[in-house]
């Protein structure tokens, strides 16, 4: 089974469907969040646990991002040295280890005021292991709300490859971890409101847009002259919004399981539930031709049925498991689309544990399935319309998510547009419909309002953007791969396609793992039209 591509995919699934705010309750770092915001010191204060790390001669960029003092460009330098164990915002555990040099970069709170204040973003990286050395290479493992730092020690070994001729590099997206994290709450997520109380003052600046002016910052203290970036489905919203504000400073650009950029935040939800749907319908196919026990039965609709009211039946009575646990309604409905999103090496353990609980009453198989895989967030769902329900997570990613989320979409919608969105979200799947409909309120009564109903990607000017996208992806449906090519612009966006099951498939489908390499290690774009198997 793809171990690491299920829990990179149902970390990313879980943000783009919109559930993580409403479904989790989660334990908060004692002491994070509330003074995020420093003085006008330019200074980076690097993570010097441990000692200082090796230096090395590092290149120098001639492009500072426009408009910024020079204390955070001509005067800031990146002090890398040792990596510490990862705080409480950022889902505590280990330390990564001697491969692995932090740093910290002062950027603007506000970059239409950057005098104003600074926040600190935590950076992490893993330097090229050969001697022909192309650069940095950004990576963006999807969310919003995941902690690079910690995620990229985690699938590090995915772009081993590429770590011999780029130095990995991730970070804390604003609101993040350990960059300014977002606080909604005393211990649990509590709203909107609290969001406001907690973190009101930095709430404003958290979105998408501005992430992306840290990342050219990021750029140009790196020593790279163009952004050279790999970003999978949310991380692919990031990277579109970059190459469209700095078009002229696009490298050699990835984007995977990209989301739609022609879609409001409630079209997405639409549109992802009936991706996760079809995909189910597919494996419900699959099971039935494949098993003469197959627990949904001869094929999709008595599959729909079945499960259905497996659902029901765990909302009313949750199913018991060996650790003490119990698996309810929503639980088990994220596990299966968790299992989805692993294409077909879940299929089999997914109709393993859906006789589990069918036939002997238990959940175990389910719900070690159920909670995302991300490194620093543990995100339940709920068949309880909005409220949150009991569960623990790690980190702030649901406090992330909720801000990031909020800030980048406007859309407020009222009771009454709330509820008819609900309904269609419900019809339109018979097994997600009624889970996946909690993300409409996620913005309700936010208390700040949004940047844009959807995110300007036009990257006219920019170098080739690779966009990699499966046609059978249950988390961001393949049409959205091909109306985010042709937004990037005539000769920019270039759409790669994969005929497979799940959510990515860098680097586990052979014939796209090839392409990518090529374009990434040699700048050789595949030809308008390929077709990967």
């Amino acid at each position: 089974m793809r171990a690491a591509a299920s829990r990179r995919a149902a970390a990313s699934r879980r943000a783009a469907a919109g559930l993580l705010a409403l479904a989790v309750v989660f334990v908060v770092a004692a002491g994070a969040g509330c003074d995020v915001v420093g003085g006008s010191d330019s200074g980076p204060s690097a993570s010097s646990e441990g000692g200082e790390a090796p230096r090395r001669d590092e290149r120098k960029a001639t492009n500072p991002p426009p408009g910024l003092p020079a204390a955070f460009t001509a005067g800031q330098r990146l002090d890398w040295s040792v990596c510490p164990a990862p705080s409480g915002a950022q889902g505590d555990g280990d330390a990564p280890g001697d491969d692995w040099e932090c740093a910290t970069m002062k950027a603007p709170l506000d970059y239409g005021r950057p005098g104003r204040g600074t926040i600190d973003v935590a950076m992490i990286r893993k330097r090229a292991t050969g001697p022909e050395r192309i650069g940095s290479l950004l990576l963006n493992f999807g969310g919003p709300g995941q902690s690079g730092v910690v995620g990229l020690p985690e699938f590090a070994s995915d772009y081993a490859a590429l770590g011999e001729r780029y130095d990995l590099v991730s970070f804390d997206p604003r609101g993040v971890g350990g960059t300014a994290p977002v606080i909604c709450g005393e211990k649990e997520y509590e709203g909107g409101a609290a969001c406001g109380k907690h973190s009101g003052e930095l709430l404003p600046y958290v979105g998408t847009s501005h992430t992306a002016r840290d990342m050219d910052l990021m750029r140009y203290l790196l020593g790279d002259e163009e952004l050279h970036y790999f970003g999978v489905s949310y991380g692919t919203r990031l990277g579109g919004v970059y190459a469209h504000l700095f078009p002229e400073n696009v490298g050699r650009f990835v984007l995977e399981a990209p989301v739609d950029p022609t879609l409001d935040r409630l079209q997405d939800e639409l549109s992802q539930v009936k991706a996760v749907q079809l995909a189910f319908d597919r494996f419900a196919g699959h099971c039935a031709k494949a098993y003469d026990d197959c627990p949904t039965g001869s094929g999709p609709e008595q599959a729909g049925q079945r499960v259905t009211e497996l659902l029901d039946k765990l909302e009313e009575k949750p199913a018991p498991t060996d650790g003490g646990g119990e698996l309810d309604g929503g639980l088990a409905a994220h596990a299966i689309a968790n299992h989805l999103d692993s294409g077909k090496e879940g299929w089999k353990s997914l109709a393993k544990a859906l006789r589990e609980v069918m036939e002997r009453g238990t959940g175990n198989a389910l719900l070690e399935e159920a909670y995302d895989h991300g490194p620093d967030t543990q995100a339940r769902g709920t068949r309880a319309g909005a409220g949150a329900r009991g569960g623990t997570s790690s980190g702030n990613g649901t406090s992330a998510f909720a801000a990031i989320t909020c800030a980048d979409s406007d859309l407020r919608p009222d009771f009454t547009e709330a509820e008819a969105m609900m309904k269609r979200i419900e019809a339109a799947s018979p097994v997600f419909g009624e889970t996946w409909a909690s993300g409409v309120y996620l913005c309700y009564e936010w208390p700040f309002g949004g940047e844009s109903a959807t995110p300007d990607v036009s990257a006219d000017g920019a170098a080739p953007i690779l966009v990699v996208a499966n046609t059978g992806d249950p988390t961001t449906p393949y049409e959205g791969a091909e109306r985010m090519a042709a937004e990037l612009g005539e000769g920019v966006g270039v759409l790669l396609t994969v005929r497979d099951e799940g959510h990515g498939s860098y680097p586990f489908n052979r014939c796209a793992t090839k392409a990518v390499d090529t374009y990434l290690l040699h700048g050789t774009v595949p030809r308008a039209g390929t077709t990967c198997s």
